[in-house]
């Protein structure tokens, strides 16, 4: 499985593909950043500006692109402090999903300090060890404590070095003044949580985040003439920091440009993120801190696989998407899977055996193979008119891989595999073109048909031969055991798939030779590989009655 994680934070926008291992664990394969600066004048309750929304949608619609070209499975994408804060974050988010597609969700900032420490302690080997986490974003600052396995404290605040740059850089170099009252504000902020995390214990730091990376790579060309090749895992000293922050404070923009390591993006917002790091590391007297390239992508992206775990594999088992997320939802549904399963066979057998009748392509096989392992999947809601729910679920059910008519087709074709048949009164049929129309009909004559010769649900045709004898055709079915029931109902549903082939069908069965093959499995379709009924819900299932 691929998978596309995408951050939309305050100062830049992130992404990364990956593909999830048969461990489920992840490798990258790819990775893209556009430093737009989203939060630029709009924290703090204000309106994103224009200029910053039309930057991260352009990033936004090439991320879009860059995730198709490897063909991903699932986008995943979180919005945090610029847009969960500004007053028209509703209609960005509105924006970029109407524009390219990606769906955001804006996460707060305990769900952000959360992924964060996902990310961190998969990114170090932090053992049974007791790690602090920090994130220095544009707009916010996470900070947590916890284990490999578990956050004992967590928390989000508002002192992003966006935020802290607008509010306190007021002069080149930065004043004495101003460097104190930014101090000031940080430790009022970080005071108590840090309090309780020194109190608690910890065995290390750990820093994540393009500031702090930046930062570290600084620090660590000032110690030893030259810019680290490698930031993973690096430990910088806490020291180092401090006299960066003292050097940082010191220098004009135009000197801080000339500082080996720093990305020139970064040099107006560095002042603010090293007196920020410097602070936040003397109240909680840590010695050093471990560099992580690893961040919110990264968590957004382990947090899917733990609660994803199942669809994952399937998504290994069965790599198309539009049969797999078929498949989920008969799943979600509780389907009956025997029964779906023999439904696709005789359903595709017929259409097979009719081609040169019906004219129909392999493009309309599929549509009906999905319409048949989906037709009963609404007695998930109620057995009664459980046809009409099957529409529903299926218009609603969040396919994937479909056009909108593919789904209307799909779901129609359902809705008319019992009782009624299509009609120019029916709204939702009347609405499809004629070409449609006309497949409509067909399908779900067919999927009467199959659905009927397994009335009883206990899959006794084995098989089936369709023979065209000029004034009629014989529908010869080759039966395992007592097929009365399968008989008297495909005789009552015959009608709408004779006037498809436009001449009467006469049905005829017969007890399987020894020798003959049962009816076979159709290769590589939905339902392969599952051979138990799912289990019942609460109470019995209603008995189809004769008028059904």
């Amino acid at each position: 499985m691929r998978i596309a994680a995408i951050d939309i934070g305050t100062n830049s926008l992130h992404m990364i593909v990956v593909r999830v291992r048969p461990d489920l664990s992840f490798e990258v394969i790819d990775r893209e950043k556009a430093m737009v600066r989203l939060g630029a004048g709009g924290l703090d309750g204000k309106a994103l500006t224009t200029e910053a929304m039309s930057a991260a949608l352009q990033a936004l619609s090439k991320f879009k692109r860059l995730a198709e070209s490897h063909s991903v499975d699932v986008i995943l994408a979180a919005a945090t402090s610029a847009t969960r804060e500004a007053r028209n974050g509703g209609e960005f988010l509105a924006r970029i999903e109407a524009e390219t597609g990606i769906r955001p969700r804006v996460i707060t900032g305990a769900e952000e300090a959360r992924l964060i420490h996902l990310a961190a302690v998969y990114g170090v080997d932090v053992g049974s060890a007791r790690a602090v986490v920090i994130d220095i974003g544009g707009g916010s600052t996470e900070i947590t404590l916890g284990t490999a396995t578990s956050i004992q404290a967590a928390r989000s605040f508002k002192i992003g070095v966006i935020r802290l740059t607008e509010r306190f850089v007021k002069s080149d170099p930065l004043s004495g003044r101003d460097e104190q009252k930014l101090t000031k504000h940080v430790m009022s902020e970080i005071d108590r949580h840090c309090e309780q995390i020194t109190a608690a214990g910890f065995d290390r730091v750990i820093g994540t985040s393009g500031t702090i990376l930046s930062l570290g790579t600084v620090a660590a060309a000032m110690a030893d003439g030259t810019v680290p090749s490698e930031l993973r895992n690096l430990r910088v000293p806490a020291k180092q920091i401090r006299r960066l922050r003292k050097e940082a404070v010191a220098l004009s923009l135009a000197q801080r440009l000339t500082m080996p390591g720093l990305d020139p993006r970064r040099a107006d917002l560095i002042v603010a993120g090293a007196v920020l790091l410097d602070a936040i590391m003397r109240r909680l007297g840590a010695e050093d801190i471990t560099l992580c390239d690893l961040a919110l992508r990264e968590g957004l992206v382990l947090d899917y696989i733990r609660r994803n775990s199942k669809h994952i594999k399937h998504v290994d088992a069965i790599p198309d998407v539009r049969r797999r997320s078929s498949l989920e939802l008969a799943e979600r549904c509780n389907y009956y899977a025997e029964h779906a399963q023999q439904v696709v066979r005789l359903a595709l057998a017929i259409f097979d055996q009719t081609r040169a009748l019906h004219g129909l392509t392999d493009r309309e096989r599929e549509w009906l193979e999905f319409a048949a392992l989906l037709h009963d999947i609404g007695t998930h809601i109620s057995y009664e008119r459980h046809h009409r729910h099957s529409y529903y679920l299926i218009r609603n059910g969040d396919l994937r891989g479909f056009d909108p008519d593919e789904i209307e087709v799909i779901a129609l074709v359902a809705r008319y595999h019992r009782r009624g048949t299509p009609k120019r009164s029916h709204e939702e049929y009347s609405k499809l073109p004629s070409p449609l129309r006309r497949t409509v009909r067909t399908l779900a004559s067919i999927l009467r048909v199959a659905e009927s010769l397994d009335r009883s649900h206990t899959q006794t045709i084995a098989g089936l031969d369709l023979r065209d004898r000029g004034d009629d055709a014989l529908l010869q079915v080759h039966t395992s055991a007592d097929a009365e029931l399968e008989v008297w109902a495909t005789n009552r549903h015959l009608q709408p798939f004779e006037r498809i082939l436009g001449k009467p069908v006469r049905l005829e069965a017969a007890a399987m030779a020894t020798e003959r093959r049962p009816l076979e499995r159709v290769k590589g379709q939905a339902v392969a590989g599952r051979r138990t009924r799912a289990p019942r819900r609460s109470g019995t299932r209603p008995q189809k009655q004769a008028n059904a």
